[in-house]
């Protein structure tokens, strides 16, 4: 075993058996995974070792310039965990995965579990397995929730996937509506439908990004709701809640899969999106 040129790491030479060579080989094109990923992820598996990993597709900023033509399939997303968020083609509403089920959540307040052949494009997901959980008290805000949320964090720069189970007393969100592509994401989500539903039992899933993934990622809490019927479903904007459990797990590996479409080659994407990306995903003023 030798020093690797990645700091924290090692770089361990073993010899293989031919067919195990070709199942890693199999393995790495089937998941879009690199040769080193798969033998590390089996690794910790079968060692006890945590190693979480998030998948994601494209970027945040292509989002805000109005690149939001599907580029992977729900088939797809399924093959990289059981628990993400994400949008669909043409920002057609809001994208859920919990405990492996995929649904998307429409402008008209209903949610649908897709086919595996819809297509998003921009999603996140992860295998969910928490590292540490608590019960919040009580809530009143969103802001309150994210402060409650940051106490159960251990890094600024560790992507941490989060869930929380309950009742919620009271939950505001909002659903994308499909739009033409190339529209700004700004101007996109400016008619965005907004819903608030009292007491209903349901899951808030989704992630906290370091600010340094501004440019890739949504920096700060994303969370989507998806209702215990499965009925309701979207981008959480407010909430009044008590006695929520709360999980949530750290993720130390980031795989991400970039579009080849020819709106996503040819956009620029040099600037800093965190502007547009906070108008976006909050509530639209009235």
């Amino acid at each position: 075993m030798a020093k690797s040129n990645i700091p924290g790491s090692q770089t361990l030479s073993i010899n293989i058996s031919e067919s195990l060579y070709e199942a890693l080989q199999k393995r790495s094109l089937e998941n879009t995974q690199t040769i080193d990923h798969v033998v590390q992820d089996s690794l910790a598996k079968a060692l006890g070792v945590e190693h979480h990993t998030l998948y994601q597709v494209s970027t945040s900023a292509a989002l805000v310039q109005g690149v939001y033509q599907g580029c992977v399939t729900v088939g797809k997303i399924k093959e990289h965990g059981n628990f993400g968020l994400g949008t669909y083609d043409e920002l057609d509403g809001e994208g859920l995965m919990l405990d492996g089920h995929v649904y998307q959540a429409l402008g008209n307040g209903s949610v649908i579990e897709p086919a595996d052949s819809a297509s998003a494009p921009f999603w996140v997901s992860a295998e969910f397995e928490a590292d540490r959980n608590t019960v919040i008290d009580s809530v009143s805000s969103w802001e309150e929730l994210c402060a409650q949320i940051d106490l159960l964090r251990r890094s600024e720069n560790l992507f941490t996937a989060i869930r929380i189970d309950g009742v919620f007393d009271e939950i505001h969100y909002r659903v994308a509506c499909k739009s033409a592509p190339g529209t700004d994401l700004v101007t996109a989500t400016s008619h965005q439908a907004e819903f608030t539903l009292k007491n209903i039992t349901g899951t808030l899933l989704g992630f906290w990004s370091p600010t340094y993934a501004r440019t890739f990622n949504i920096p700060g809490y994303h969370l989507h709701l998806l209702s215990g019927d499965h009925q309701h479903g979207g981008h959480v904007l407010g909430i009044q809640a008590k006695n929520l459990k709360l999980q949530v797990m750290d993720a130390d590996n980031l795989i991400m899969a970039l579009p080849e479409s020819p709106g996503f080659l040819k956009a620029d994407l040099s600037g800093d999106p965190a502007l547009a990306l906070s108008k976006a995903e909050g509530a639209q003023k009235k």
